[in-house]
């Protein structure tokens, strides 16, 4: 079995104060899906200081004190810029690369790191294929897309939704998405229609819905364009009233989503993976991240921080993916393989499908779990 330490060198006694270098992918201009990228960096910040604070990590053979040092390198939602990034941050030194939160980008970077025999854990992405094939290298802490988004189709059929229509870009990711729903919702007498979002206005979307006769519309489309000019238009549309509006990519987990939209954000179901309640790490963490965001933190700033604490444990035992066993603030996380996704999975992170209350915007309502 390859060992997750199989690159990094033992430290002679002239370089045992200096740092373990981690990569860190993250989009933090536009196109990328910026908050996102902020509270993932925040969440990766936090842990390298929380690490760093308990005295850094043991580095190879027992030699102990190493602090850890976060090397960032913005993607921009650009999967060339990612790969490219990981060839950077390969010749720099790192010990692994981490972050991004984009699955097609994440999947480039995979690729490299791959290809490159740098071990990648990647804390957000869900895309299943996350590589073409199987592989020692990559690891993953969020769900795949296809146990995520069969819990959100589970939820549309409990609360009685069968004819369902999505508003679509082209992407590998969207497409993936569809198909995961079409096939789940299928065996229940459910049905998918598909819509253009990429050639559709806002209101020839509306118009497409009320012929469809669709009981709920899945955004499967970038935040804020042309999500929230979307979620406008249907909300406005007197003969779309009591159409569910579904955002199972998350976007309405971050604040900007509810600043633009408000009241009409509300009420919009998506998935977020988080525990119902936090244990005493979560709680502190939770606490930790709200302050440095100024905001209440997203379950993507967690995925952040238990991006680090695998990694440390990890530099600390030199084991291989396989067994890394560590508390995280959501839940004891190991890893082990599963059926399409070519990398090591964490097995059961928290799934819940949640939405914004509609009386109180700012606070999330838990519909359903998975």
């Amino acid at each position: 079995m390859t060992r997750m330490v199989t690159k990094v060198r033992p430290p002679q006694r002239d370089e045992l104060d200096a740092s373990v270098r981690i990569g860190a992918l993250v989009p933090l201009t536009r196109p990328g899906w910026v908050e996102a990228g902020r509270h993932l960096l925040a969440g990766l910040e936090l842990g390298v200081r929380d690490v760093n604070d308990a005295g850094g990590v043991g580095g190879v053979g027992g030699v102990g004190g190493r602090p850890l040092e976060l090397v960032v390198r913005d993607t921009a939602a650009d999967p060339q810029r990612a790969a490219a990034a990981v060839d950077e941050l390969a010749g720099l030194g790192v010990a692994a690369v981490s972050g991004e939160y984009h699955s097609v980008v994440a999947r480039a970077a995979a690729a490299r790191a791959d290809a490159l025999g740098l071990p990648f854990l990647c804390s957000s992405a869900v895309l299943d294929a996350l590589t073409d094939g199987p592989t020692e290298w990559v690891a993953r802490l969020a769900p795949a897309q296809s146990r995520g988004w069969r819990t959100y189709a589970d939820f549309l059929l409990d609360a009685g939704h069968r004819r369902i229509a999505v508003a679509a870009q082209s992407s590998v990711y969207w497409a993936a998405g569809t198909r995961i729903l079409r096939d789940r919702l299928a065996p229940r007498g459910g049905g998918v229609v598909e819509l253009d979002a990429g050639a559709l206005s806002p209101a020839a979307v509306c118009d497409a819905l009320v012929e469809s006769r669709a009981t709920a519309v899945l955004l499967l489309v970038g935040h804020p364009e042309p999500a929230v000019p979307l979620v406008r238009a249907v909300r406005r549309d007197a003969r779309l009233t009591g159409v569910l509006i579904g955002a199972p990519a998350g976007q309405p987990e971050f604040a900007e989503w509810a600043a633009l939209l408000g009241a009409e954000g509300a009420a919009v179901p998506f998935l977020r993976y988080l525990p119902e309640r936090h244990g005493p790490l979560g709680a502190r963490v939770e606490a930790a991240l709200r302050e440095r965001l100024a905001a209440a933190p997203s379950f993507v700033a967690f995925e952040g921080y238990d991006t680090i604490a695998v990694l440390a444990e990890a530099l600390r035992t030199g084991a291989p993916w396989p067994d890394v066993a560590v508390d995280g603030t959501r839940g004891r996380i190991a890893f082990s393989r599963r059926p399409g996704t070519g990398v090591w999975q964490w097995d059961r992170p928290p799934l819940q499908v949640v939405d914004r209350d509609p009386t109180a915007p700012d606070r999330f309502r838990v519909l359903h779990t998975g």
